[in-house]
């Protein structure tokens, strides 16, 4: 192929949105955060993900089950690992955009064929990062995916000492664009490589978006990961996500890695290193007196179903389960099959360890453990059952289904937004395959957001504080 003729075709799946989601909430789950702060979150895409609720309660005391049942023996296996948020924040400097979000995560829009067993609080704020927000000071975790390619230098420079420093969370996730990978879209030596020159003109590069104010090489990245860790007293795991499905005729895959490239802080905690936070972040604070303060424009409270956490005696468990099992005429019925009948969840109270006991603790049932399988497909079989007739899927438990589809990305033209993929149990993900660790247990997807990458023809403008004209109705 001669220099210049055609961009290379390039495609990622699961779609690098997706896979950039995916890592985040593979990191949220494994560490079992419950707070969760979205900087740029645009139009709420991560928060109406986060706000779906998980199928059960996180597992009980020992007060709770009624014997000596191990049935929360396997909670701690990954793919039986849910999301639990209990507080969830957005923030981002359009308005226009943040009307979607107040929509996406208010209670009204949620999915009405999943009980919800946890209370949730969502705040949905308006303003710039440069602006210090006192309630974002020690949070659980802060999230920043494709946000800081899009800071002018001035609000770049104030990122780490506000996110790593003031409100100093104990985990923080960020993910922008490898320029690295950039060559990947076009033959060595191209003469014509398209895409939006470097809007600052300090550099000759062509960047993915116009609204990009830089796009770091994998050395460049990791030095300003390092070089923030230091200063703030974290440590920094970084990696590359997104490699691409077609095999380059150069050869160059390996060297350019993935197309997006991801970091994870985790503050190293101490007394000496929590005053030089202290101490080194006094100014941002001190400045925040003469600033305009984020608004907040939404406040969703999302409450459990009035029977969370209030288990019936297991007898009565029983025989709900025998009646279903009856009613559906089957002899064997996946665990999941059951739990989502919301009278039985309704009467476990939201634990499924509880089911788990009820049915392990009945001569009527027979519940087939599978190491290493998820919970959720371990069979149960009624003892002396018979199975009359084939069950077909009906209102009691949604199919989900997802999409063989692929993203591809041309050169750097802005790709259209997927629709969500739908809430399970717990794997759809497991039939996807890429070179880092996709665990089986991650369900919920959205396409991503960036800080000003949205929808609209909004014009931002970082230099200023002012309030938006838009108001709550």
């Amino acid at each position: 192929m001669p220099p210049g003729d055609a961009e290379l075709k390039v495609t990622f799946f699961p779609p690098l949105y997706l896979q950039r989601r995916i890592w985040v909430l593979d990191i949220l789950r494994r560490e079992r955060v419950t707070e969760i702060i979205d900087i740029g979150c645009g139009e709420g895409e991560l928060l109406a993900v986060l706000c779906q609720p998980a199928p059960s309660l996180p597992p009980p005391g020992p007060d709770v089950l009624s014997s000596s049942s191990d049935g929360t023996s396997t909670a701690t296996d990954l793919s039986d690992l849910d999301l639990h948020p209990r507080r969830v924040d957005g923030l981002d400097i359009s308005s226009h955009a943040l009307a979607s979000a107040i929509e996406d995560t208010s209670p009204a829009s949620a999915n009405e064929l999943y009980t919800r067993w946890e209370p949730l609080k969502v705040n949905i704020w308006h303003g710039g990062l440069e602006v210090f927000n006192p309630t974002f000071v020690n949070v659980e975790c802060i999230v920043a995916t494709e946000v800081i390619e899009h800071l002018p230098d001035a609000v770049l420079i104030d990122f780490a000492p506000m996110v790593l420093g003031a409100y100093h969370p104990h985990l923080l996730l960020v993910t922008t664009p490898s320029y690295t990978f950039n060559a990947r879209f076009s033959p060595p030596g191209a003469k014509k490589v398209n895409g939006f020159p470097d809007p600052t003109k300090r550099t000759d590069r062509v960047f993915r978006h116009h609204d990009h104010k830089f796009e770091w090489t994998v050395e460049e990245f990791r030095e300003w990961c390092e070089g923030v860790a230091r200063d703030w007293g974290y440590d920094v795991d970084m990696a590359a996500i997104g490699h691409a499905q077609e095999k380059d005729d150069w050869g160059r895959d390996e060297e350019l890695g993935g197309a997006s490239q991801v970091a994870m802080f985790r503050r190293l905690d101490g007394e000496a290193r929590a005053t030089m936070r202290e101490e080194n972040s006094a100014w941002i604070r001190d400045r925040s007196e003469s600033q305009t303060e984020h608004r907040l424009l939404a406040v969703h409270n999302h409450d459990p179903h009035v029977r969370a956490g209030k288990r019936k005696p297991a007898e009565e468990i029983v025989e709900a389960v025998v009646d279903k099992f009856g009613e559906w005429g089957e002899a064997e019925l996946r665990l999941e099959e059951i739990w989502f009948v919301e009278d039985i969840g309704v009467m476990c109270g939201g634990w499924v360890e509880v089911l788990i006991e009820a049915i392990e603790g009945s001569a009527k049932f027979n519940l087939q453990r599978s190491k290493g399988r998820r919970r959720g497909d371990w069979p149960v079989l009624l003892v002396g059952g018979e199975r009359k007739k084939k069950k077909k899927a009906s209102q009691w438990f949604l199919e989900q289904t997802v999409d063989d589809t692929c993203e591809e990305v041309e050169g750097y033209r802005q790709g259209s937004r997927d629709d969500d993929l739908a809430f399970g149990w717990g794997n759809i993900e497991g039939q996807f395959s890429s070179d880092w660790d996709i665990g089986e247990d991650d369900t919920w997807g959205k396409a991503d957001t960036s800080w000003t990458c949205h929808d609209s023809d909004d014009t931002v403008d970082w230099g200023s504080h002012s309030t938006a004209a838009w108001d709550i109705a």
